[in-house]
């Protein structure tokens, strides 16, 4: 008589399948949060021109750096679904709520940009092959966003400008992302994770175990 061996791996030790597919509330959230969000880009736009003005006289191209609040969502979406295209579909259901609301700069453009904004985050996480949420790769997704903005903002807003104009521009832009698009939104993250908000997502999980 034989002894008789599994051969079927066991599955009380094996990590569950990371499922990159989207889900219902994955969809539900990012859209709460890029409406959220998107009143938070309407109301920065009004007050844009006394927050931009003194900074701008102070050493134009600087002004890139507070611009980066319009940067917020796509991080944040992100950080919370942590799916393939969550950085691009926050960070344009934002701006087109603020578009709808009213933009100073036009709708296409304010979507334009949007669109290219969130693909500036949502590359950082590519990068990554989708696996890596903590505080570097998000300042990295901000940091990204912030050049894709600087860009995007050079050829349409300020063709021509001096290569010195252009490169204050461009690090401020890079900077204001990586600390206000990427710091504050993961911050902001973790104190929704640790209220429970985010427990049926893997940042809310994540919270709990550090905790």
């Amino acid at each position: 008589m034989h002894a008789t061996t599994s051969t079927t791996p066991s599955t009380a030790t094996s990590r569950p399948a990371r499922s990159l597919r989207w889900r219902v509330v994955d969809i539900v959230v990012a859209s709460v949060v890029g409406v959220a969000v998107g009143v938070v880009f309407w109301a920065w736009g009004l007050a844009w021109n006394g927050v931009s003005a003194p900074i701008e006289a102070l050493l134009p191209g600087l002004q890139a750096a507070p611009a980066a609040v319009w940067l917020v969502a796509g991080v944040l979406g992100a950080l919370i679904i942590r799916k393939p295209g969550a950085a691009i579909y926050t960070e344009l259901v934002a701006a087109v709520v603020s578009a709808l609301i009213g933009s100073q700069w036009g709708g296409f453009l304010t979507i334009e940009a949007g669109l290219v904004q969130g693909l500036g985050a949502e590359l950082i996480f590519l990068l990554f092959l989708y696996r890596r949420w903590n505080l570097p790769v998000a300042m990295l997704a901000g940091a990204g966003a912030g050049l894709a903005m600087a860009i995007n903002d050079l050829v349409l807003w300020y063709v021509g400008a001096a290569p010195a104009f252009a490169v204050i521009y461009a690090v401020s832009a890079v900077v204001g992302g990586a600390l206000i698009a990427g710091l504050l939104s993961w911050l902001a993250v973790r104190g929704l994770a640790s209220t429970g908000a985010l427990s049926r997502f893997a940042a809310g999980r994540e919270a709990r175990i550090a905790d």
